[in-house]
């Protein structure tokens, strides 16, 4: 195991929704505007954490079936107590080898996953195996190397001014690869055809420090899981830099934007 990944705790679906999951929810959304889709389709969605791009499908796409598939129990247990839906389903599975017939899917997405899969190529060719012939293949991921999480990077600026070791655990250091052009690539690498890319951006506002501080404390992903594996005194230490460094809006809340690329293509 890296010293990256030992900082990715991915069971906890309740803490990851308070890190991530508020974002997560937002950008979904915006991400099917920019897709278009078919109504009453059979739906795949690849790595479906806990459920924030499969509640987007059910309510505004009408979907006529939603798989998702994630290799974590804890998020699916999240993704299943957020609503039960008959035309869902949600099942433990590995992106790089999917449990599907190939050619029985409409529509095939992921929404910020494809960077967190040790083999990308893989996944985006199982999206398109499993997807019928003229189908619709998308997924979307964070902009960590341009800025585009600006949260993310105000935690790790703060934590590798204290600890050089921390520089590189940071989203931005260890997937370079996620900009436009470069997932574009991947997704033409692995057989997409007509291969488009967008992008989508929502504000990440925070109430004021605590409600910025509290989900890094809680272990559920990789900022957060390098958070609490610290001795609580360099702990106290990050979180008063945090605290000292943010900029603050007048009422005391703290605002960024997170941004995602988006990329669409067909099955051949």
């Amino acid at each position: 195991m890296t010293e990256a990944s030992r900082h990715d705790a991915w069971e906890m679906g309740d803490s990851y929704d308070l890190y991530m999951g508020r974002w997560s929810r937002q950008v979904a959304p915006l991400f099917l505007e920019w897709l278009r889709p078919g109504r009453k389709l059979d739906w795949l969605e690849v790595g479906c954490g806990t459920g924030a791009l499969s509640a987007a499908i059910l309510a505004d796409c009408d979907p006529r079936s939603l798989i998702g598939i994630d290799p974590s129990e804890g998020f699916l247990n999240k993704a299943r107590a957020n609503g039960e839906d008959p035309r869902a389903e949600f099942r433990v599975g590995d992106a790089q080898a999917l449990s599907l017939s190939s050619g029985t899917m409409d529509i095939v997405v992921s929404g910020l996953m494809v960077n967190f899969v040790p083999d990308r190529q893989k996944a985006l060719q199982e999206m398109a195996r499993v997807a019928r012939a003229g189908a619709t293949l998308a997924f979307y991921v964070w902009d960590y190397p341009g800025g585009g999480m600006g949260f993310m990077r105000a935690f790790w600026t703060a934590a590798g001014a204290l600890d050089a070791d921390a520089r590189e655990l940071s989203e931005d250091r260890r997937f370079p690869f996620c900009t436009q052009d470069q997932l574009a690539d991947l997704a033409r690498q692995s057989g997409w055809a007509d291969v488009e890319a967008g992008e989508v951006e929502v504000p990440t506002r925070f109430k004021n420090f605590e409600d910025f501080w509290r989900p890094f404390t809680l272990g559920a992903g990789p900022a957060p899981g390098y958070c609490v594996s610290l001795p609580a005194e360099r702990r106290q230490r990050l979180k008063e830099k945090l605290e000292a460094d943010l900029h603050y809006e007048s009422d005391g809340s703290i605002a960024f934007r997170a941004r995602a690329w988006t990329i669409r293509g067909g099955a051949a």
